[in-house]
């Protein structure tokens, strides 16, 4: 056996326990800080909580630890609260001030993954939401993201999961019977799939008249899709008629038989109303939407699970979730 000097014994003795505590922190914080495949809501703000509250604890069990007097070991930890304090007071305006709100958005739980949102001039589905921030899809596939406190300070504008109404604006002239034109555009919105089809008159111009044709969409995934095919369907119903359609700045100063109406084509595009782009703009907002419905089918089945007494129904239900488990993880793990 090793005899080790006195002096380096009693350092070990003295700071033995403060140098355990410090690897065992930066251990848990760096599995803290690992993806982990779990099938827990919320995981993403939860994981973000338990770093913060390790850190927070391990600044005070580094304190406790130290070999040293007891005044000055209050000392110490009177400057550690005062410290925190600070920061809690300076980075009001950012940090705190986001996590607060991201705790308020928790609380009301007006949307989620997956669902389409609006908050100024931004719009979107969520992918994630986090202590700090949420990110949300665009329209163009890009990743956005939005601090909790301007979520909080903003009025949200969330689409309906279970349906949305799909509307377009469109401006005639006055030639032409109003309720030729109502007949029309409701056959226009029938065509585009939309539901309770309706048509109001929103402006009469000094030189055209303003329709706004709307219906119920069921399928809110679809919506980028239904918002373009419900405005083909008004072009081609309204020149199918020989109606001209104008916009609020034309002016009518030109023979009045001299329609600019495009001549009908027999040409379409390949797949241009089977096509689904928005499966390709919002694959990663999709993603977010099904892992979080595995997540609550996940719950869900496990709480089934406590009140059934069949082995074998116990065991069917342990492989589906096992089996939702390794779904979870590889659409966790998808980097596409």
């Amino acid at each position: 056996m090793i005899d080790l000097p006195p002096w380096l014994s009693e350092l070990g003795i003295s700071f033995g326990p403060t140098l355990l505590l410090i690897a065992a922190l930066a251990a848990v914080i760096k599995l803290l800080s690992r993806p982990i495949e779990s099938p827990v809501k919320n995981q993403r703000m939860n994981r973000q909580l338990t770093i913060l509250l390790t850190v927070l604890v391990g600044l005070i069990g580094l304190v406790l630890a130290l070999p040293l007097e007891a005044n000055i070991r209050g000392q110490l930890l009177t400057l550690l609260g005062l410290v925190i304090t600070a920061i809690l007071t300076l980075s009001s305006p950012t940090v705190a001030a986001n996590a607060i709100a991201g705790f308020m958005l928790r609380t009301i739980k007006n949307f989620s993954p997956g669902d389409f949102i609006q908050v100024d001039q931004h719009f979107g589905r969520v992918t994630e939401q986090g202590l700090f921030h949420t990110e949300i899809q665009t329209e163009d596939r890009d990743l956005l993201t939005l601090p909790n406190l301007y979520l909080a300070s903003h009025p949200i504008k969330v689409v309906h999961a279970s349906g949305t109404v799909v509307s377009a604006t469109i401006s005639l002239g006055y030639d032409v019977d109003h309720h030729i034109i109502e007949e029309l555009l409701l056959q226009a919105a029938e065509q585009a799939n939309l539901e309770e089809p309706f048509v109001y008159v929103t402006e009469l111009g000094d030189f055209s008249v303003s329709y706004r044709v709307a219906g119920f969409l069921k399928q809110v995934k679809q919506l980028l899709s239904a918002r373009s095919l419900l405005r083909k369907q008004m072009m081609d119903h309204l020149h199918q008629h020989h109606i001209e359609i104008v916009s609020p700045s034309f002016m009518n100063q030109r023979q009045i038989n001299d329609a600019i109406i495009p001549q009908r084509s027999f040409v379409r595009a390949e797949n241009s109303d089977s096509a689904e782009p928005e499966n390709l703009v919002f694959d990663k907002a999709e993603r977010a939407q099904q892992v979080q419905e595995l997540r609550k089918s996940y719950e869900e089945m496990k709480k089934e699970l406590e009140g059934i007494e069949d082995d074998d129904t116990k065991d069917r239900r342990l492989r589906r979730l096992k089996a939702i488990k390794r779904a979870i993880g590889m659409l966790e793990r998808d980097p596409s």
